[in-house]
């Protein structure tokens, strides 16, 4: 059995706790959260942070606000805790440099929660990739209304709330993840729609290592069935339509994602290129990352999801935030 707590039991962090305490490999050995209320989530021990716990532990998953990341993994790493920060890894870069540090000094391990890593249809896909030939252009659509009562929180209203930090990060870590390093960025943002001091729709245009181009269209203001969560069904808070969210091109065929539909046999383009359906595993992602979790904790896993790879889409996602700022 793998220990874990989790610190900040916000959207995201119930979910984690939900999952670690229905997990028959897993262990909720704390709950960690300064609202006395988190403590009726499971059954596990409630403590208001992390210096009140003090007991056995593997890991952490660190689910709390974006500025308390870096001072709760230097104490979990101080007594030996692993863990799994959620995205972003950190408020800047500076900050994920000097996490990466206290983790080497400290032999802990730092997993980045993009969990869309972990998902079995974005494993097909990457696993497909190779039939297509080179791959030349990607274009990726993420456009969903979130609810009023979203910006609630005051923060959400701010440029901390907007899209690029909150969504389209998990596109561009999944870009890099299938494609690899990007080497040119250019972008635009609006915010016509609630008219606050945050992007909140926009066009980013990347440049790949390799040549290839990918294209991300966003926005948060306005109704749509496109979008990684809507294609997938992976967030309950988010209608699935199985629509389509991702389209790549290559030198010997195209896919369709999520649906992984393969199209090949086009010799030039008088040719109608064939279609199928590729196959893909069964698994929820957050679940699979957790499972990933325990199995680095004990050795048994290279991470999947590091902190360089962490930094390295922190790094593009506040460049991406600079670009399409209004």
């Amino acid at each position: 059995m793998t220990k874990l707590a989790v610190a900040g039991a916000g959207a995201i962090g119930r979910r984690h706790v939900a999952h670690i305490a229905d997990h028959p490999d897993l262990t909720l050995a704390a709950i960690i959260d300064p609202d006395p209320n988190a403590a009726s989530l499971a059954d596990a021990p409630w403590v208001p942070d992390i210096d009140a716990f003090d007991g056995d532990l593997d890991g952490v998953v660190i689910a709390t606000p974006t500025q308390y990341h870096e001072p709760i993994f230097a104490k979990a790493a101080r007594r030996g805790w692993h863990a799994l920060i959620e995205k972003p890894i950190a408020s800047d870069v500076t900050g994920a440099t000097r996490m990466i540090d206290i983790s080497r000094e400290t032999s802990t391990h730092i997993l980045t929660a993009h969990h869309r890593r972990f998902h079995p249809k974005v494993t097909a896909l990457r696993a497909a990739l190779p039939r297509i030939g080179a791959p030349v252009l990607a274009n990726v659509l993420w456009s969903v209304l979130k609810p009023a009562d979203y910006f609630d929180l005051a923060w959400r209203q701010g440029p901390e709330g907007a899209p690029v930090r909150m969504n389209v990060s998990h596109e561009l870590d999944l870009l890099q993840f299938l494609f690899g390093d990007v080497t040119d960025v250019a972008g635009l943002g609006a915010n016509r729609i609630r008219n606050t001091p945050r992007v909140e729709s926009g066009g980013v245009v990347l440049r790949f290592a390799s040549g290839l181009i990918a294209t991300i269209a966003f926005a948060d203001c306005a109704a749509s069935p496109w979008g990684f969560e809507h294609g997938t069904g992976e967030n309950p808070n988010i209608a699935q339509t199985g629509e389509t969210s991702m389209m790549i091109t290559g030198t010997d065929g195209a896919i369709a994602f999520p649906s992984l539909t393969l199209f090949t046999g086009a010799t030039d383009w008088a040719d109608a290129p064939s279609p199928q359906r590729l196959p893909s595993g069964d698994g929820v992602p957050l679940v699979l990352q957790l499972e990933h979790f325990a199995r680095v904790i004990a050795g048994q896993d290279a991470p999947l999801n590091d902190a360089v790879a962490g930094r390295r889409t922190l790094e593009l996602t506040l460049e991406v935030e600079r670009l399409t700022a209004p």
